[in-house]
């Protein structure tokens, strides 16, 4: 069987390229389900167990509020932007 992926629109922005990192990024620095390094990485605490996000990657907050790490690449072709 095939199945599409439902357009769902999330949140995102490049780590440490972007100027300012959204609010929801911030709150979970603080309870540290993300852990920001002084090599420009952070390690963020997945559904799926801890995963490193790279300088340029893209953290996305999900549907339910979750983050996880996209490479550039795999992110551009997933996702579209938006127009508010």
């Amino acid at each position: 069987m095939k199945y599409r992926k439902k357009p769902v629109v999330i949140e995102a922005f490049r780590f440490k390229i972007d100027d300012v990192m959204p609010d929801w990024f911030n709150e979970k620095r603080i309870t540290n389900e993300i852990i920001t390094h002084d090599d420009g990485t952070c390690t963020i605490r997945t559904l799926e167990g801890v995963m490193k996000a790279d300088y340029g990657d893209y953290i996305i907050r999900g549907v339910n509020g979750e983050c996880y790490p996209c490479k550039p690449d795999i992110f551009d072709k997933t996702y579209d932007k938006v127009e508010e």
